[in-house]
């Protein structure tokens, strides 16, 4: 993966340097995109800070992916994200343990009263709708698991336990066929997408990276990792249902049975997922750590939020009939 293009000041003075050889970095310039959460500008700086510590991109030197003027410079940007969830984002009330499962239930049930774009694209998605919808998900699909793995040397005892055997299902138990990025690849591929890695990060809004974003903002520091257990919580226990959709709205369009293995895959699987993550692993750590399970909660909530926010600027771009991405990018970037 290369650089991707740049969206604004921020962006545009970070990724001159990047393709140098590592040096200090001045305070970066202001972003001008508005609200963290919808800021371009903003959302890519963090989004291409967080990636050097998974695959990196080719014209970056891997040095700097330690680089103290860097990680400070992305501190600052991290404020400026914290403080756009903070605002989004009511911080759920602390509870005890053994009432954190109806918790989080109650979170996720209070979620549903938002626009379903699963239903929409079960029902009525278009072929390029459809197309659209997974060049928007292929940022974190395509990495699938690796930021909330982040957790497990962060953890002990049953909550590690809990969180390694649901990895090792994302993972697709050492098998790279069976790895849910490998089948998000074929999906990719089924329906005529470039299935590089990166491939679409130049034509997905600020919303569609503040999802991955806010997985590694959790995942790559300690003070949030009880966030990143309520945050893959919530994925669980609001991934059977949107699955099934997806794969039904697939077969609806013509989809074959490997285009659609991906969301056949997760029905099952995340259903079991979901009771190993809310009973064992977030509450063994909430048990462990009763002061944290605040923690679980808020990441939850945050994974709902950004859900809803993401669902919101496609249906609305949707019944617009415009594109959620750029048209002329997205021709681009499909395979010759």
């Amino acid at each position: 993966m290369r650089l991707p293009l740049p969206r604004g000041p921020v962006t545009s003075h970070l990724f001159q340097r990047l393709t140098r050889t590592p040096h200090d970095v001045e305070p970066l310039p202001n972003s001008a995109g508005g609200p963290p959460l919808e800021d371009d500008d903003l959302q890519l700086a963090l989004y291409v800070c967080y990636e050097l510590h998974y695959q990196g991109f080719d014209d970056v030197d891997d040095r700097w992916e330690w680089n103290p003027s860097l990680l400070a410079a992305r501190a600052a940007m991290e404020r400026r994200f914290e403080d756009g969830l903070a605002r989004a984002v009511p911080r759920p009330p602390v509870v005890p343990p053994a009432r954190l499962r109806h918790a989080m239930t109650r979170l996720v049930d209070a979620s549903d009263g938002g626009p379903s774009l699963s239903a929409f694209l079960q029902r009525q998605a278009t072929l390029e709708q459809f197309r659209e919808f997974v060049v928007h998900r292929s940022p974190y699909h395509l990495k699938e698991a690796d930021p909330h793995t982040w957790a497990i040397p962060r953890l002990h005892g049953a909550p590690k336990a809990a969180l390694v055997e649901i990895q090792a299902d994302e993972y697709g138990g050492g098998r790279l066929e069976r790895m849910h990025s490998e089948l998000f690849r074929k999906t990719m591929r089924g329906l005529g997408l470039n299935d590089s890695y990166g491939a679409y990060v130049d034509h997905v809004p600020a919303i569609t990276l503040a999802g991955s974003n806010v997985m590694s903002l959790f995942g790559l520091h300690r003070r949030w990792r009880g966030a990143l257990l309520g945050h893959l919580a919530a994925l669980e226990m609001t991934s059977s249902l949107p699955n099934m959709r997806y794969s039904r709205g697939l077969r609806r369009l013509g989809a074959d049975p490997g285009t659609a293995h991906f969301y056949d895959e997760h029905i099952q699987a995340d259903a079991v997922h979901e009771q190993i993550a809310l009973n064992d692993m977030c509450g063994g750590f909430a048990a462990a750590e009763p002061s944290a399970t605040g923690d679980v909660l808020y990441g939850a909530a945050c994974a709902l939020t950004l859900d809803r926010l993401f669902a919101e600027h496609l249906l609305a771009a949707w019944r617009r009939d415009a594109s959620s991405l750029s048209e002329a990018g997205l021709a681009a970037s499909r395979p010759a």
